[in-house]
């Protein structure tokens, strides 16, 4: 018998080691970008808020009060690329939601791919992860489980879907508002899945549309915000003033873009999350699957109406409310077996005539008609001695400089010195001596992690505090500086692995990857810069 005890206890043994040696992981992380959420939307409306959407997060999970973007890009793809790379644009080569090519003379969109197509659309606008240099947190899961791990995006915009996903990903989908369809690339598959092709025969826009867009609540009630109709604010086609109600219902069956500008485009997102993870198996087994999920309209809203819209507030009420119901979603599926992580990837400036009226610092400026082009040109006499100007930054016209037998360092320094004249400008300086830029160090690191030499441009405008490159002061707002209004965002981790908490020391975007990869006990991304929240890991 004694040979016989002994085996089972040596098997016992082994068990015991095994169970205490497994990896322990979630069942599935759920990583949520809001687009263009400011920090303080977490408590702007919190008094109306519900019990178990924001305030739910903040609750039991784990809050980053002072998280803050390092560049100084602050726009969509640079902050979807960098929150799912722990990098910075320098690195992942993602320095705008567009830049300009000198060597292609024209302007690259950021998940642009010639070598693939478009599955369940028509259009020839192929897309792909191909311009992102570095890998992300979602590229290391399917690394770390031999590719076991099930990793999808989702997103209205592309760039949302595809840059979180990173390139090993099993999918990515977005919206085409052309047809009112989710679609994806042949970058990931040949032809759109059983249960995308059901959820687009459903028209879910026009089952949204026919509710039309009002307040929540008396529209009375919204002191929190601006008074409706505002000269800032944009409108829909069909309207003569942007005020409540908007009668979206107008655009059923004939306009499927409008849905993202609009609460409800949130509401679509979500729905088709919910079937992802159903239809995918995402978290069935015991292998941790990534659903990389970025919710677009309340971006679309924003630079609409500005932020101090009703619009925009009842955006986030509405929003607060489908978060509850997401977070019931995961609850009643994984139980306490998930973890999700919120942020944003850029945040949002007043509108230039809410700050005029308001007395407050802003306005806009057009470099193309500025006093700075017209006396360099008037100094040099060329016309053409631009090439282009995006992402704050001018590209000089090489050939034409040179043509014309002029000096091109004379040129540039000229052209510096007198948009440093310009009222609107805080400060330009010659790229290629951006260490020199008389800067305090916590702006120029901003800008030097912004930087990629063979992408960027001859000449970074800085704009002083409220002020954008605007031909006219328009309706709207918009974001893209370094200034906190921009850069200041939220970081909320909850469920497994997470303690609950606050942190009010600085943390940066880029430290939000390696803080879930440390959680999933994985590889760092490629490009990694940032340094993990320790603090916010607790007991499994």
């Amino acid at each position: 018998m004694r040979p016989l005890v002994l085996a089972f206890f040596l098997v016992c043994s082994c068990l015991n080691i095994n169970a205490q040696t497994k990896t322990e992981r979630p069942k599935l992380m759920v990583g949520l970008m809001v687009d263009q959420m400011r920090w303080d939307y977490l408590y702007k409306y919190a008094n109306r808020y519900g019990a178990d959407g924001f305030k739910r997060l903040l609750r039991e999970g784990f809050t980053c009060e002072n998280t803050y973007i390092p560049y100084a890009q602050t726009v969509t793809a640079c902050g979807h690329a960098s929150v799912y790379t722990g990098s910075v644009p320098a690195i992942n080569d993602i320095i705008g939601n567009d830049w300009y090519s000198r060597e292609k003379k024209r302007m690259i969109y950021c998940v642009e791919d010639e070598s693939v197509k478009l599955v369940g659309s028509q259009k020839p606008q192929p897309m792909s992860p191909k311009n992102l240099s570095v890998t992300t947190m979602c590229d290391e899961l399917r690394i770390a489980t031999n590719y076991k791990a099930k990793v999808i995006g989702i997103a209205i915009k592309d760039r949302g879907g595809i840059l979180p996903a990173g390139h090993a990903a099993n999918a990515a989908y977005w919206y085409e508002g052309s047809s009112g369809n989710w679609i994806s690339s042949s970058y990931y598959m040949n032809d759109l899945p059983g249960w995308v092709n059901s959820f687009n025969k459903r028209k879910v826009p026009d089952s949204l549309y026919k509710n039309d867009w009002n307040t929540m609540y008396p529209v009375n009630t919204y002191t929190l915000s601006d008074e409706d109709d505002k000269i800032y604010e944009g409108k829909f086609s069909n309207e003569s003033k942007p005020v409540f109600p908007h009668k979206i219902s107008d655009f059923s069956g004939k306009d499927y873009e409008v849905i993202s500008s609009t609460p409800y485009g949130n509401t679509m997102t979500l729905e088709f999350a919910k079937q992802a993870i159903v239809a995918e198996g995402l978290g069935a087994d015991d292998i941790t699957d990534f659903l990389a999920l970025s919710l677009s309209s309340p971006d679309y809203v924003g630079h609409k109406y500005g932020p101090n819209s009703i619009e925009v507030e009842d955006t986030y009420l509405r929003l607060d409310k489908e978060l509850a119901s997401f977070f019931k979603f995961l609850d009643e599926k994984f139980g306490k077996n998930y973890t999700v992580f919120l942020t944003a990837d850029h945040g949002v400036a007043q509108s230039p005539a809410y700050s005029r009226l308001n007395k407050l610092p802003g306005g806009v400026w057009n470099p193309t008609t500025s006093t700075a082009v017209k006396n360099t040109i008037n100094n040099f006499g060329l016309k053409n001695f631009i090439e282009n100007i995006s992402n704050y930054q001018v590209f000089l016209n090489r050939f034409a400089i040179d043509s014309a037998k002029l000096r091109f360092s004379e040129v540039k320094s000229f052209f510096i010195n007198e948009l440093n004249k310009e009222d609107a400008v805080h400060y330009a300086f010659d790229n290629e001596k951006i260490n020199e830029a008389s800067l305090p160090f916590e702006v120029k690191e901003k800008f030097i992690k912004g930087f990629q030499p063979n992408m960027s441009g001859d000449i970074q405008v800085i704009m002083k505090s409220g002020y954008y490159p605007w031909a006219s002061e328009g309706t709207g707002a918009t974001h893209g500086a370094w200034y906190p209004y921009d850069a200041h965002i939220p970081f909320v981790l909850m469920g497994w692995g997470i303690k609950p908490g606050a942190l009010y020391r600085n943390v940066n975007m880029s430290d939000i990857a390696p803080t879930i990869c440390s959680l999933l006990h994985i590889q760092m991304p490629s490009g990694n810069v940032g340094n993990a929240v320790g603090e916010a890991i607790g007991k499994y």
